[in-house]
């Protein structure tokens, strides 16, 4: 029997330590920037569901108004009281479906900037 000490390290040897650590923080360095992007994909994804969740309001509130219209005191009785409620509807609808697509539009770019900002 030797009294001699290995010179290559166990499991838990000094000589693996530095290794382990280099290729943890090299793999922690990989895996941020993906998880900025994802962040910031995830973050255009909310936006543009708060987006869509702003037009489905709408919507649902036109649709209140028009069965309001009609379940009245005083109903539309002639088809110009009718147009008069549904004009007034389309337009609301209308100016809703149109800021939803300027937001939608301000995303793509919103997006391109925050994914370049990561890079």
């Amino acid at each position: 029997m030797s009294n001699r000490k290995s010179t290559s390290a166990g499991p838990t040897g000094s000589t693996a330590d530095p290794l382990l650590s280099w290729w943890q923080q090299q793999w922690l360095q990989g895996a941020n920037p993906m998880a900025r992007m994802q962040l910031a994909w995830m973050e255009s994804l909310a936006e543009a569901m708060e987006f869509e969740a702003q037009y489905l309001q709408a919507m649902a509130e036109s649709g209140q108004r028009l069965a309001e219209c009609f379940q009245s005191d005083t109903p539309p009785s002639t088809p110009a009281e009718v147009q008069e409620c549904y004009q007034k509807l389309v337009s609301d609808v209308t100016d809703a479906h149109m800021r939803r697509m300027e937001k939608a539009t301000q995303l793509s770019h919103e997006f391109r900037k925050r994914v370049w900002e990561e890079i």
